[in-house]
């Protein structure tokens, strides 16, 4: 089983778009029927993260979120969201394994 779609549902819906995609993250707008207007990411792997305004559904509360990027850093997005960014195998860099988060 693996992962193919990740929603997450806010009330500042530009600021994350914007900061997810200074993480690198290619969002385009998207609307489906009568539905909210949202962005979408596909990431390398397939999988889809959408950020949808929080109107109809709660927001999204506290997540971890764990993506490979540029380098080794922890950061919040701005709901205060955890994201752990990790390097590409082969920088140096190896995740924590689950027994040391």
């Amino acid at each position: 089983m693996t992962i193919d779609l990740l929603v997450i549902y806010t009330n500042r819906l530009d600021e994350c778009r914007d900061f997810y995609a200074g993480l690198g993250l290619d969002f385009v707008p998207e609307r489906h029927g009568n539905g909210p207007a949202h962005y979408a990411a596909t990431l390398p792997d397939g999988t889809v993260l959408e950020l949808y305004p929080a109107t109809r559904r709660p927001e999204t509360g506290y997540l971890r979120l764990g993506l490979t990027g540029d380098s080794p850093r922890t950061l919040t997005d701005p709901d205060g969201r955890t994201i752990v960014l990790t390097a590409p195998k082969g920088l140096g860099h190896q995740p924590q394994t689950a027994a040391g988060r």
